[in-house]
């Protein structure tokens, strides 16, 4: 596994939960654990990659595909990036608001999700659709 540059010590030990400090690993390549499962908590595992090329390929070697973010002053691969990421949501130079999500579809690809929650999508989670053809003489 990388190695951790920051954190990760337990916090909060009063409570008598499990929690660990923001921790960010270095040195992470994309056939290690910590980069191939979900973890659910303060953790950023950093994979360093030369190409645009290749930190799509990188990205989209994963059995998950819920969210993704990118940050560029570049429109051209503000367009053609998040084309290439198979998930679900792409952020371009902004991540983790509130507002859109309330409107738009959520939900991710591959291991991260089935269907969409959120706006006129998730309807159809509750609704059985049935084509009736009628003909009258």
């Amino acid at each position: 596994m990388g190695a951790a540059a920051c954190g990760g010590a337990a916090t909060r030990q009063e409570t008598g939960g499990f929690y660990i400090q923001p921790t960010i690993f270095h040195g992470v390549t994309n056939d290690m654990r910590i980069a191939r499962e979900e973890i659910f908590g303060p953790v950023l595992s950093v994979i360093g990659f030369e190409t645009e090329e290749e930190a799509v390929r990188i990205a989209n070697d994963s059995d998950y595909g819920l969210a993704a973010g990118l940050w560029t002053a570049n429109l051209a691969r503000a367009h053609r990036v998040p084309s290439a990421l198979r998930c679900g949501t792409v952020s371009v130079n902004v991540y983790g608001t509130d507002a859109p999500e309330l409107t738009v579809p959520f939900g991710g690809y591959k291991g991260s999700g089935f269907g969409r929650d959120k706006s006129l999508h998730a309807i159809d989670k509750y609704v059985q659709l049935k084509t009736v053809w009628m003909v009258t003489t």
